[in-house]
């Protein structure tokens, strides 16, 4: 699959899971609301203690699988390569990630507070890989 076209289906659908490795190797998933920034990139909002989040900063390999609303349908893996953008550098990042899955928030001074309360991380992926590219 085109990488461009993988971004389009990831600007139109935001129900995904995400796949971490563990520090033994095995694999840790995590359902996740995802968009895509102006760079094209993948963009997911999570707490900094979580264990995606950590699993990321140590191995930076990161897959998602995403989904339409009704679950059974069209979808699509992507594969790339993560980085944490952490407070106080994340905050107008996650600004725009909101904007772009939800529009305005109606009190952006208590949306940013909620920022620093649930110490949020803001998770890009660089896209490397999309697919399928087959059907089964």
């Amino acid at each position: 699959m085109d990488l461009a076209e993988a971004r389009q289906f990831l600007a139109t659908h935001e129900c995904a899971v995400l796949t971490t490795w563990r520090r033994d190797g095995s694999l840790q998933m995590s359902p996740v609301t995802v968009g895509v920034d102006g760079a094209g990139r993948a963009i997911i909002s999570s707490r900094g203690t979580a264990y995606k989040t950590r699993h990321l900063r140590r191995d930076p390999r990161a897959s998602l699988c995403v989904f339409t609303e009704q679950f059974y349908g069209p979808w699509i893996q992507i594969d790339g390569t993560a980085e944490v953008l952490a407070l106080p550098e994340a905050m107008e990042p996650l600004v725009d990630y909101y904007r772009r899955l939800a529009g305005e928030h109606p009190d952006w001074d208590e949306y940013r507070q909620a920022m620093v309360q649930d110490q949020r991380v803001l998770i890009r992926i660089s896209l490397e890989r999309a697919g399928p590219d087959r059907k089964g």
